[in-house]
């Protein structure tokens, strides 16, 4: 229901806007004529959703990964139906991302420009620091000096900083009588000089073509622009790591049945392989240490033909599972295997634990396997499918240890400590017992809110939910 809401954009009236008054057509259309088939993986299309914005419904800018002419491309594509296009700081945030994902996997970027430059009220969130919106053209720069091709299409208005985006990319297409591209729009020159300039003699699709050289390619329709760009990239000479076809079994039991394996419950623990058996190449699994350091599971197994290193929650992650975990992660690292993380880490205890030696020799394990983690130089995609609490988290490749991907399960829960784990204060007559208890429910309240996998993913903390059965086409 909220990825419905998502992808309906603004609303009817800015739909209806968008494409009756101004001709043009809605984002997902776009990339349908884009993009080799519809199939596509759409970014964190849930960022930004109830953020406080107003009556903004998500990002507006629509990000993801799909192929054209063959060749894996990276798209960042703005929706003009919410607020024009404008950009937002979560906007910002969500193409940042693309982008770092276009430069560590070496994919060609393409930008479908509709925007109407930064949200002005919110600039201070948009445009002094470092990672916000000049990066965007800092990482464009970075990009062609990696040999990475960038290309874009003009398919909207092109204002202010989103002016840049298409004049540094490789090839620019922009589309006639829709496509528009200037620092400042007509209103701002009427109010500077007096003058009145329609946005065509401004900067419209003939004057930049055929005067100013700002764009490279015009085309009179849509489907004109993307069929150039499709050309384009067929012309790049670009040589990605060939694909090799892999002949593959399917896991022996139903993917649908992952549904049914969701934890809900995370003071229980699910046993792991039950979810393995259902995403692994003919429910195949080489197990690691099997029987040492048993709340980790560790080993070796294929997805879609492709050979993979496991490492995924059991339980508590003791000093024996940690030791264990970091030796599997180097040998990984050793021998250029991609690893993927099976993250629901067990909330901790709601008593301290003592200071014990059993209990600082279990920290410093857990040290060696954030070690172990961090500089291993291979693939890492980590797959949150229940709890992702404290420490315990970073050890399993969470968002601050970078994996090259990070997806939610709906069921997912983000946080430094579990809310049912907070201690309870005891019953009193007193007024100050009873201000306490109250504070707490307050903060339980606030814990279970932020904890949801929604929050996480409208605030870019993760790459998108995903549901469990589409877990291993993903």
């Amino acid at each position: 229901e909220l990825l419905e809401m998502v992808r309906k954009g603004g609303g009817d009236k800015a739909v209806w806007r968008h494409t009756q008054r101004n001709k043009k057509l809605l984002v997902r259309e776009r990339l349908k004529l884009l993009l080799d088939h519809e199939s596509f993986l759409e970014l964190s299309p849930l960022a930004g959703l109830n953020m406080p914005y107003g009556d903004v419904p998500a990002a507006g800018c629509l990000t993801g990964i799909g192929k054209i002419c063959g060749v894996w491309c990276v798209f960042m594509a703005n929706d003009a139906t919410v607020k024009g296009g404008t950009i937002y700081p979560i906007g910002v945030k969500k193409q940042l991302r693309a982008q770092e994902i276009a430069m560590q996997n070496r994919l060609i970027s393409v930008y479908l420009v509709d925007s109407g430059g930064a949200f002005l009220p919110l600039q201070a969130e948009l445009f002094p620091d470092k990672s916000h919106g000049g990066r965007v053209f800092y990482n464009e720069a970075i990009m062609s000096a990696m040999r990475i091709p960038q290309v874009a299409v003009v398919c909207g208005s092109c204002v202010a900083g989103g002016a840049y985006i298409p004049t540094m990319a490789e090839e620019a297409v922009i589309i006639d009588k829709i496509g528009t591209l200037f620092l400042a729009g007509p209103p701002l020159v009427k109010a500077a000089t007096g003058e009145y300039v329609s946005p065509e003699d401004l900067g419209g699709a003939r004057l930049h073509s055929h005067v100013s050289g700002c764009s490279d390619h015009f085309a009179s329709s849509e489907k004109e622009a993307y069929e150039c760009i499709r050309n384009i990239i067929s012309t790049l000479n670009y040589e990605p790591p060939p694909e090799e076809a892999i002949e593959h079994d399917s896991p022996l039991y139903s993917s649908d049945e992952l549904l049914g394996l969701a934890p809900r419950d995370y003071r229980c623990t699910l046993p792991v392989k039950l979810i393995l058996s259902r995403l692994l190449d003919g429910s195949r699994f080489q197990e690691f240490k099997a029987n040492y350091g048993m709340t980790l599971v560790t080993g070796f197994g294929h997805v879609e033909g492709h050979l993979v290193g496991i490492v995924a929650n059991n339980g508590e992650l003791s000093h024996d599972a940690s030791l264990k975990g970091s030796h599997f992660v180097q040998l990984c690292s050793q021998r250029s295997i991609p690893i993927l993380f099976f993250q629901n880490t067990a909330p901790q205890a709601a008593e301290p634990t003592s200071i014990s030696q059993a209990h600082a020799s279990r920290l410093k394990a857990q040290a060696s396997m954030m070690a172990a983690v961090a500089c291993a130089a291979v693939p890492k995609i980590t797959i949150v499918v229940g709890g992702c609490f404290g420490s315990e988290s970073y050890v399993m490749c969470g968002r601050s240890f970078s994996p090259n991907f990070l997806f939610l399960w709906p069921n997912a829960r983000v946080a430094l400590v579990d809310s049912r784990h907070l201690s309870t204060v005891p019953q009193a007559g007193d007024s100050d017992h009873r201000g306490e208890e109250a504070e707490l429910k307050q903060l339980k309240e606030k814990l279970e809110e932020e904890s949801s996998a929604f929050y996480s993913s409208a605030r870019l903390w993760d790459d998108g939910i995903i549901l469990p059965q589409n877990t291993r086409k993903v």
